[in-house]
């Protein structure tokens, strides 16, 4: 593919945000004697995240870091798991949990070999630019550039978002790859121009089958090194 720059989402497609929140939650809730079930308490979590990012875009909310707008969807989600009790403390070191995200295990096999390319590899999340600095550099993913869509002030799917990474990196839309998980990343990345790759993610878990790939993807690939070994072929 002739392309000069791959920009990656993170929640989901580089990390397996799920488990690694669950496992969070756990150390914090039972250290302050509460049990759940700690994996529903992350996907009710994370399953307010595009509904809060989408009355940001909709000029229903100001726009906020997401960690001000995880941390909203964190004290919306606790009290429904009886989980209430938990402080101010706790739920600052929660919100930080999305800093410490694990990699899939192919994430930095796959950058490593892009690294060695003459490819440009980058964040384009909606994580901030702290958050995404702080979890490439604690979980070994390897890219060239962190940027966020802090940057434009708005958030995925928001095509501002994906010009901004174009023109920041000084390429042309068409010659920039954008990476994800998620269909509706790709879709509206595609809409702004890019060229789009999607790789398939368990990320709610083993039982949920990832969704199909969007119609008109340039590229699906397995993982993250078989993606690299394609685009370095």
């Amino acid at each position: 593919m002739d392309v000069d720059a791959v920009v990656f989402d993170v929640f989901g497609t580089m990390t397996d945000w799920r488990s690694s929140v669950a496992a969070e939650l756990a150390v914090v809730g039972e250290r302050a004697g509460l049990h759940a079930d700690w994996a529903a308490v992350a996907d009710a979590w994370r399953s307010r995240y595009r509904p809060v990012l989408g009355r940001v875009l909709a000029g229903e909310l100001p726009w906020q870091p997401l960690d001000a707008l995880h941390r909203m969807m964190l004290d919306e989600a606790l009290p429904e798991h009886g989980l209430g009790a938990l402080g101010e403390a706790e739920r600052g070191e929660l919100v930080r949990a999305w800093h410490r995200l694990r990699a899939w295990d192919d994430a930095p096999r796959g950058l490593e070999l892009l690294h060695d390319s003459r490819l440009i590899t980058a964040t384009l999340s909606n994580g901030s630019v702290a958050l995404l600095t702080r979890l490439a550099k604690q979980s070994g993913l390897r890219f060239d550039c962190v940027l966020s869509s802090e940057l434009a002030r708005s958030y995925k799917p928001d095509a501002r978002v994906y010009l901004m990474a174009a023109e920041l990196l000084d390429v042309e839309p068409r010659r920039l790859l954008m990476t994800a998980c998620h269909p509706d990343d790709l879709e509206a990345a595609a809409r702004a121009g890019l060229r789009t790759a999607y790789v398939p993610r368990r990320e709610w878990g083993p039982t949920v089958t990832p969704p199909p790939p969007p119609e008109g993807v340039d590229l699906v690939a397995d993982d993250i090194a078989s993606l690299a070994r394609v685009l370095t072929s």
